[in-house]
């Protein structure tokens, strides 16, 4: 009778109840293979998720490997956003998301028409996009970067070429900065993640773990990679932890990236930065909405699922094709 049930979403996700004393993590295995499909998890979401997933990691590299395999559906445990960049590249699969209220504070800080507009205000600029941001905006977009190429698509740009960079004002400083360009006009979004960390709770931390080597990401604001020894994406940070020497870490990023981290350095000690609030870990609250429940019920009845448009699709495709094409 339960298989019959049309399932319904409460606040984004399958409002259903699962049998009592059901082993979730063999049910999602057993249906993985019965459907043929994978699970992407990103980087921030909890251990739990990370554990059951096919593949691990950015949110770009994730739907590149999903569109390498010959899965039919793909379930990505992550934010909006990096399904709908999946479909994207996947058009052809089916990708189901476990909550469709997992946003991103950065993707909502600009949407197509805000950036329309602003573009007519600059008229003759390239504009360059995060990869964290809606298809729609993607869309609107010349190159799609990610925080580990950013640097090395804009420094292959003419110096003369004026840019639009979005939605990002961290990481598209950080740009700045490293390339010297002065024609760079900068939207002003952030991360309610890395755009808050507390740069005194850092200093102190660097105070009492003096062999400590810093790790952070281009979204954080100035003051706090004024401080850092290593600035990446987040699989530069990993990376970063386990080929570096030092056994402690003070990391600024999700912590999510933590059960990772131990993962492939189990010896090694990884601190977190508080946020500006006292928070000992600044977390991103929609990654952390992702949960083995959820999974379940999002591939057992295949739904909510994520889909765009064909004409939206292929011009949000093309600037990553480009993005692509620079790498």
């Amino acid at each position: 009778m339960e298989e019959t049930l049309k399932p319904t979403l409460k606040n984004g996700h399958i409002d259903m109840p699962v049998p009592d004393g059901i082993d979730l993590r063999a049910e999602i295995a057993r249906m993985k293979k019965e459907k043929n499909a994978v699970i992407l998890a990103h980087y921030y979401t909890t251990a739990e998720v990370q554990e059951i997933a096919d593949y691990t990691g950015d949110s770009l590299g994730l739907s590149q490997q999903a569109a390498k395999t010959d899965a039919d559906i793909i379930v990505f445990a992550g934010v909006h956003f990096m399904a709908e960049t999946a479909k994207v590249l996947s058009p052809n699969k089916k990708v189901l998301i476990p909550d469709l209220a997992t946003s991103c504070s950065l993707a909502d800080s600009v949407n197509e028409k805000s950036l329309a507009e602003f573009i007519k205000k600059y008229p003759n600029h390239t504009v360059i996009s995060y990869v964290n941001t809606t298809a729609e905006v993607k869309a609107l977009t010349d190159i799609v970067v990610t925080s580990s190429n950013a640097v090395k698509i804009v420094s292959q740009l003419p110096k003369d070429e004026p840019i639009i960079f979005g939605p990002d004002r961290n990481l598209g400083n950080y740009v700045k900065k490293v390339t010297g360009r002065e024609n760079m006009v900068i939207w002003d979004g952030g991360c309610h993640v890395h755009d808050h960390f507390d740069a005194n709770s850092l200093a102190e931390l660097k105070k009492q773990h003096p062999s400590a080597k810093v790790l952070a990401h281009p979204e954080c604001n100035e003051s706090i990679l004024a401080q850092a020894d290593v600035i990446g994406a987040t699989s530069a940070l990993l990376k970063a932890s386990y080929e570096l020497p030092e056994t402690e870490f003070i990391v600024a990023t999700e912590p999510g990236i933590f059960y990772e981290m131990t993962k492939r350095s189990p010896n090694k000690t990884f601190i977190p930065v508080p946020n500006e609030h006292g928070h000992p870990l600044n977390v991103c609250v929609n990654m952390k909405r992702n949960s083995l429940k959820k999974i379940y019920l999002t591939l057992k009845y295949e739904f909510p699922e994520v889909d765009l448009p064909e004409e939206l699709s292929r011009k949000a495709k093309v600037c990553i094709e480009r993005m692509m094409a620079m790498s």
